[in-house]
């Protein structure tokens, strides 16, 4: 039996103070995701409890192309909230990492829903569910020394996720369904490119990722579907790159459409 209340305390208690945890498979090979939903389950209802409100949820590791390097085989969600997304100004934002331990920034298209989507993995019709897309950059870190962990470990630990930074919203055409599959992301530190990524690395298309996020929805009779107004963070489109206050980022998302969104950290 997962002791969820104990290991939230761990958790909440590392994301403040910035302190170490063992990972928890480490310690009990029986940890599983289910048992990781539970924690988050507890984490949620606390932090509720504390006023704070949940605007969507991030789709951590969807990007295939990165599984082997972290030591995963599967996607996992958590929560995001009002007290860790903040909307760019004129496409520009700044975050303080505070005690944040290893951060990593990923960009990533963030979706805003107008209804419910439905448990498919039909392009077309996941898209009719979104009010727009946007560009985004998720600010994630890792409680577990040097990244180390597995599956289970990171959906516990709110899903890695830090703050959300979502750029300038765009109104979703016939022509996005194939550009989220086929565009190339370009990331860039101080004006130096760092890596560049294909829309297709997350599950085939961020649309699709959507698609696979509801259909895991529609099996945890524990947690609520998704419902009209969630924003919807899909997952990085290239590796996650450590970051470190003082530093410009910014993400290009190509023949997508989106703008060139600019994070600075403090």
């Amino acid at each position: 039996m997962t002791d969820a209340a104990s290991i939230a305390d761990e958790l909440l208690r590392a994301h403040t103070t910035g302190e170490a945890v063992v990972p928890f498979t480490a310690r009990n090979p029986q940890f599983a995701l289910a048992s990781a939903y539970a924690v988050l389950r507890e984490i949620a209802r606390r932090r509720e409890a504390d006023g704070w409100r949940p605007l969507g949820r991030k789709i951590g590791f969807t990007n295939t192309t990165i599984w082997e390097l972290y030591g995963v085989d599967a996607p996992m969600w958590a929560h995001v909230w009002d007290r860790t997304v903040t909307f760019a100004r004129d496409d520009a934002a700044t975050v303080e990492l505070g005690t944040l331990r290893e951060p990593r920034i990923e960009p990533e298209v963030v979706f805003k829903l107008k209804s419910s989507p439905p448990a498919t993995d039909g392009a077309v019709e996941l898209l009719a569910h979104v009010e727009w897309m946007a560009p985004g950059f998720e600010i994630v870190w890792s409680p577990y020394p040097g990244w180390k962990f597995a599956l289970a470990d990171a959906a516990a630990a709110f899903g890695l996720h830090g703050y959300l930074v979502v750029g300038t919203p765009v109104a979703v055409t016939a022509a996005t369904v194939d550009a989220l599959a086929s565009f190339t992301a370009t990331l860039s530190r101080n004006g130096e490119v760092v890596e560049r990524g294909i829309g297709a690395n997350v599950l085939g298309s961020p649309a699709l990722a959507l698609g696979h996020l509801a259909t895991v929805l529609a099996a945890q009779l524990d947690n609520p579907p998704l419902q009209a107004g969630e924003l919807i963070t899909t997952g990085t489109i290239t590796n996650a790159h450590p970051v470190a206050p003082g530093e410009t980022w910014s993400s290009d998302y190509g023949e997508l459409g989106l703008a060139r969104l600019t994070l600075q950290l403090s």
